[in-house]
């Protein structure tokens, strides 16, 4: 059995990250179904799971970068680690709210995660939940986070009382919230938020007891039965609506026009933003005006922001005016399960979905009829994000092409999360841009499903591909020793080249692999890379390789300043 931690050190922030991203697996349909404020659009939990699933996944790369060493990271590197990971990766309103909630308490963890610093994080943490909501609402997650602090306080020394303390705080709180928000008191719900920070509280329980909490219905002391940490309540009239297992909504629209406002804004915009402290100050007011459930999380200089507007471009404007906005996510509402669709479309036969570095990509991409996933420099989609591109697909049958090696475990775990959603999943284990490009070529929707998995494989197998990549440091490689600064041209993800410039690397590193032969080229630019690039290394080859064409695409912003691809 594993020893159990005295304070909240390194190893059990990383256990509760995983135990956390169990128990939303878990609970993730049903809190979605339970989610009806502030817009009844059904994804609470799969918000919830995004959020803690970036968060582990930032504590992972901590632990990963310590694999060499005898010791654990520091407890403040992985509090921090979760924080931004939760920062960066935060989806919808709840996500938002709980990736501040994690900030609020790394700020003190990281000094010590003894009981005493444990209770002041909590404080904190739902302190500054509610600073980041423009217009707090009672019976929500941040009355959940609020009750949980005030329950942890006291004189208690153990850690592991604190932690039981909280949670049972949490749940008493959720248990009541319908009382307290009637769209829930008439939906018979409790809030879905809410249910998502108890079970986040019930990992940490688990994490530092060993033991994880007693999972069943707490009901308050108002008429609403309230499905709470896993529990169920089944069949008792609230208000003339019957509570079905799980707190699932019955069909049909809720009667609380003054709580859910089916005329209400039409789009969700989220954003990740670069911008001083003062310049965020402004931007909170101009949001304020524009829309509603405005949530600005963050600080030191990077924030997350999320808003419901009609006019989405303002929203995005306003980001612009304040600093660099970057991994811009628009749901319409009443496209993707909004507040006023009743019946969804029937589903496509067949879609791809295709991970892209970079912005030019996407557009490439969404062009040939393929939904897109960006994976940004440093920034890698989680399987979660996969999963949720495939929902978005809407297809029966759906190719998923990763175009990154390090993402073939990711990719394969969104497929199988897909498949027990009874999507049929082929995953072709293209390992960059060029080669999905190279798939997306060969599609054809029309023919049989594993025919065209057949022919994409082929075609992707058939691409080799390369990259250029600017060294970081002095470092040994195959193709020997390079420094700081230095041009790698790396072939078939292996460093074949070591050159002084971009210019002359790319043609040393298309020689190399025209040797072989070949009768196409694929050039994708990163941003920063000039036309004129393009232009010298298209002649370069129409003049050394007889009978060989050449195709150039704008990538945008993404890690490597030229991808090159030889079919």
């Amino acid at each position: 059995m594993p020893q159990l931690p005295d304070d909240l050190d390194a190893v059990a922030v990383r256990t509760w990250c995983s135990l956390a991203l169990e128990a939303l697996g878990r609970e993730r349909a049903e809190i979605d179904a339970i989610n009806v404020y502030p817009i009844a659009d059904g994804d609470t939990g799969t918000n919830l799971y995004l959020t803690v699933e970036s968060a582990a996944a930032a504590v992972e790369a901590v632990f990963a970068a310590h694999e060499t060493g005898t010791t654990a990271p520091a407890t403040a590197d992985a509090v921090r680690a979760m924080a931004h990971g939760a920062l960066i990766g935060a989806r919808g309103n709840s996500g938002t709210i709980l990736a501040q909630l994690l900030r609020g308490m790394a700020g003190v963890l990281a000094d010590g995660g003894d009981a005493a610093h444990l209770r002041l994080a909590l404080t904190r943490a739902a302190a500054a939940a509610r600073q980041a909501v423009a217009h707090p609402v009672e019976g929500t997650v941040l009355t959940v986070a609020t009750a949980a602090a005030e329950a942890a306080q006291g004189d208690e020394p153990e850690l592991r009382a604190v932690v039981r303390a909280a949670h049972e705080g949490a749940r008493a709180a959720l248990a009541k919230t319908p009382e307290q928000l009637a769209v829930l008191g008439r939906a018979g719900v409790v809030d879905a938020g809410g249910r998502g920070l108890v079970a986040v509280l019930g990992a940490l329980v688990e994490a530092v007891t060993g033991q994880a909490p007693v999972r069943g219905p707490r009901t308050g002391s108002g008429k609403a039965p309230a499905p709470v940490d896993g529990g169920s309540v089944v069949g008792l009239p609230v208000g003339g609506v019957p509570v079905p297992a799980g707190g699932a909504l019955v069909e049909g629209p809720l009667d609380c026009p003054e709580d859910v406002d089916a005329g209400g804004p039409a789009f969700e915009v989220i954003y990740l933003l670069e911008a001083r402290d003062e310049q965020v100050d402004r931007l909170r007011t101009r949001l304020d005006a524009l829309g509603d459930s405005l949530v600005v999380v963050g600080g030191d200089g990077l924030w997350h922001v999320h808003v419901h507007v009609d006019d989405a471009g303002a929203a995005v404007e306003a980001g612009v005016e304040a600093g660099r906005p970057y991994r811009i996510r628009i749901t319409h509402f009443a496209t993707e399960s909004g507040h006023d669709v009743r019946v969804q479309a029937e589903p496509a036969q067949r879609a791809v979905v295709v991970v892209v570095p970079g912005d030019g990509l996407a557009g490439l991409c969404t062009e040939a009829g393929a939904t897109t996933v960006i994976a940004r420099p440093g920034e890698p989609p989680a399987s979660g994000e996969l999963v949720d591109a495939i929902r978005r697909a809407h297809a029966r049958e759906v190719v998923l092409l990763p175009n990154d090696a390090a993402l073939r475990h990711t990719a394969a775990a969104a497929a199988e999360q897909a498949r027990t959603e009874g999507v049929r999943v082929a995953l072709v284990p293209t390992r960059a841009a060029v080669q999905g490009i190279a798939a997306l070529a060969v599609h054809e929707p029309d023919r049989g499903f594993d025919e065209d998995v057949v022919a994409m494989t082929a075609a992707a197998g058939a691409t080799r591909y390369a990259e250029l990549a600017v060294a970081e440091r002095q470092s040994w490689t195959m193709a020997g020793i390079c420094q700081a600064g230095d041009i790698l041209g790396l072939i078939d993800g292996d460093v074949a080249v070591i050159g002084a410039d971009v210019p002359a690397t790319a043609r040393t590193v298309l020689d190399r692999m025209l040797a072989a032969g070949g009768e196409l080229v694929t050039l994708v630019l990163g941003e920063d890379v000039p036309d004129a690039l393009a232009d010298a290394l298209e002649e370069h080859v129409r003049e050394g390789y007889l009978a060989v064409d050449t195709v150039v695409y704008r990538g945008g912003h993404q890690r490597a300043p030229l991808l090159i691809g030889i079919e």
